[in-house]
């Protein structure tokens, strides 16, 4: 075999054993191994060590938009936690006309006091809202394996056949999911893709062969830059993206009292009566009250301490916070910060002001916990 037409079994990539410091790189010893994998996929999977690569969100889009020309079933994941910010905008037209499979992953994040029925009926509305009729919507944790099972039957109905293509954003779950198929059925753990909490791990099409001569293909992750992932260092990630079940946090708040959490978003009570307010956030991530007036000169004096993530040095290229308003008039509904969570207001007839760094995806939607 050349050595050009071999691909990094960990993230996708052509390997080359030139240049160190270009995408796809391994020493020429690693070509004896059976299984070959890249000098990044290596120093990810053994020391948890991140290296940036040179491939651009265009690089990424040409990938997907291969997904039009082929008879396939198309496999679309999100992350419940993060719909907005981990869909993919303009989806609809990258597929086709290919089926599309919607999968939301990490319920196992999610308070068991949630309806299911009503969280998947909410992402049939927001993905027809966005273009989107997939031929169903199902949920999984790709992590603990919940519902593996059950999607990958439909997969194997719903393809007929076909290839499937697994898309998504990054960091959405889309490696683990794939392995945790190879390991249900048994694959070799051995061509287990390279999995990570960082961004951007898979940067080329991985075919997984399937038993009939079809394939399935794990694709890239498309960067979504409005997510608050993308504003902070790759060691805080960790603080601001949940690992297990969601514990809410219940404020009593009254007309002018103010929320930080950590420094990356503020929300403030502006008017109303006192009010119950649920926070549905990452439970490392420290949530500090004040009063409204007092705010500012808080998050100025304390930013990158008291207030963190961002931490001393992200701080420096941290976007500055822009101001969201909302008027609530019916009961339960939630205010979404992309990437950070959810902020549920119990109580009708409020005003409420969230702010996020500039870029950041802030929006309201009926509450999907009962």
């Amino acid at each position: 075999m050349e050595e050009q037409t071999i691909t990094c079994a960990g993230c996708g990539v052509q390997i080359q054993t030139e240049d160190k410091n270009k995408t796809g790189y391994a020493p020429k010893s690693a070509l004896e191994r059976e299984v070959i994998i890249c000098q990044r996929c290596f120093r990810l999977k053994h020391y948890n060590e991140v290296q940036d690569v040179s491939l651009t969100d265009d690089d990424f889009l040409k990938l997907l938009n291969t997904l039009g020309h082929t008879d396939s079933l198309i496999v679309k994941v999100v992350d419940i936690f993060d719909f907005n910010g981990s869909w993919l905008p303009g989806l609809h037209r990258f597929v086709g006309n290919n089926d599309v499979l919607l999968v939301g992953n990490k319920v196992d994040l999610l308070p068991k006091s949630l309806k299911r029925n009503r969280l998947i009926n909410w992402m049939k509305k927001s993905a027809k809202e966005n273009g989107l009729k997939p031929v169903d919507v199902l949920l999984m944790s790709a992590e603990k394996g919940e519902g593996v099972l059950d999607i990958a039957s439909e997969i194997d109905r719903l393809r007929d056949g076909r290839d499937v293509y697994v898309v998504g954003c990054t960091n959405v779950g889309k490696s683990t999911f794939i392995n945790r198929i190879i390991k249900e059925f048994g694959g070799d753990t051995e061509q287990l893709i390279t999995t990570s909490h960082f961004p951007g791990t898979t940067l080329d099409m991985i075919d997984i062969p399937l038993d009939d001569g079809s394939a399935l293909y794990d694709t890239p992750g498309i960067i979504n830059h409005h997510q608050m992932a993308h504003f902070v260092d790759k060691k805080e990630l960790k603080q601001i993206t949940p690992k297990k079940e969601i514990k809410p946090m219940v404020f009593q708040l009254n007309e002018g009292q103010t929320l930080y959490f950590g420094g990356m978003a503020r929300f403030d009570f502006v008017a109303g009566e006192r009010s119950s307010f649920t926070c549905f956030t990452s439970n490392d991530l420290h949530i500090h009250r004040t009063k409204r007036e007092k705010a500012e000169e808080l998050y100025q004096n304390h930013l990158g301490e008291l207030l963190t993530p961002p931490g001393k040095e992200s701080m420096v290229d941290f976007p500055p916070l822009v101001k969201h308003e909302f008027t609530i008039k019916d009961i339960k509904s939630d205010i979404v910060i992309s990437g950070l969570g959810w902020i549920t207001v119990n109580d009708r007839n409020v005003k409420v002001e969230a702010y996020a760094p500039k870029g950041v995806g802030v929006s309201i939607r009926d509450s999907i916990i009962s």
